[in-house]
């Protein structure tokens, strides 16, 4: 239980719920964590608000950056992190005070785990439990049931180069987790309340329109190509797709084939010409 745990803290333009995050943070049972506030060129009042908590506990940090989406604001905070263990928390969100105390038990008591999370709730305009699928590698190809605040292992996150910016409108926790878990690795859900997830009249998730959307699947489709089609190749859209090319047999032997159909079936492009397979 002597392990540290830094908590990172992106904020833009949330500075009238920062206290509260921070507020979660500072109620925590276990005593061993550092607190990494990142403004990621908020243009309001964040770098007062957050110095204010540097002034209160020297456990708090605080960076400033040009804006760069919250990818980048993360990755920046964790370079600087000097924990084994990493918790991101968005500013508008806040944790259980117990969360890290029965996560860093679990982290313990399993060395084969490579990511712990918890049941969670909403609060804010919106009230009431969040029911989050549970994990699966599999399911986790179709959909994320992970939220952004799961502790993992920094060396992890250096394995595979961090979040990845290029994911700037949003989904980057789920293109994390892919990248994290793709290769083998444990997840573990603790089942207790203790994220609470902010409901907002606007925010980034319900700014995102179709085309970003799908603009961001399709780069993770070609930069996942191989974990989806491990994961989803015998689903039966994909399967229906083959069968109708008449060339099961010939094509089931061309990865590039599969990957080609899998991309066609689930965001409606052909990955030919785009995508080179060495066979």
């Amino acid at each position: 239980m002597n392990s540290i745990v830094s908590i990172i803290v992106p904020c833009y333009n949330q500075v009238q719920y920062l206290d509260e995050a921070l507020q979660s943070v500072f109620d925590q049972t276990y005593q061993n964590w550092e607190c990494i506030i990142v403004n990621d060129g908020s243009p309001d009042n964040t770098e007062e608000i957050a110095k204010n908590w540097v002034l209160k506990d020297s456990r708090f940090h605080y960076f400033f950056k040009e804006n760069g989406g919250v990818g980048s604001a993360r990755n920046l905070g964790i370079t600087h992190a000097v924990g084994e263990f990493v918790l991101p928390l968005d500013a508008d969100d806040k944790i259980g005070s117990n969360y890290i105390n029965f996560a860093i038990k679990a982290f313990e008591k399993d060395s084969t785990l490579k990511l712990v999370y918890c049941k969670a709730e909403y609060f804010g305009e919106k009230s009431g439990p969040w029911n989050l699928p549970p994990f699966s590698i599999q399911d986790l190809a179709r959909l994320n049931m992970i939220f952004c605040s799961a502790l993992f292992r920094k060396k992890d996150w250096e394995l595979v180069g961090g979040y990845d910016i290029n994911m700037i409108h949003g989904i980057e926790d789920w293109e994390f987790w892919i990248s994290i878990l793709k290769d083998g690795g444990t997840v573990f859900c603790l089942d207790t309340v203790q994220f609470y997830y902010r409901i907002k009249q606007v925010s980034r998730q319900r700014q995102l329109d179709g085309t970003k959307t799908k603009n961001m699947n399709e780069y993770m489709s070609l930069k996942h190509a191989d974990f989806f089609v491990k994961q989803l190749g015998s689903f039966m859209e994909l399967n229906e797709v083959i069968d109708s090319n008449k060339k099961c047999s010939e094509n089931l032997k061309s990865e590039k084939f599969v990957i080609d159909a899998f991309c066609t079936t689930f965001f409606g492009f052909s990955v030919f010409g785009l995508y080179k397979i060495k066979k």
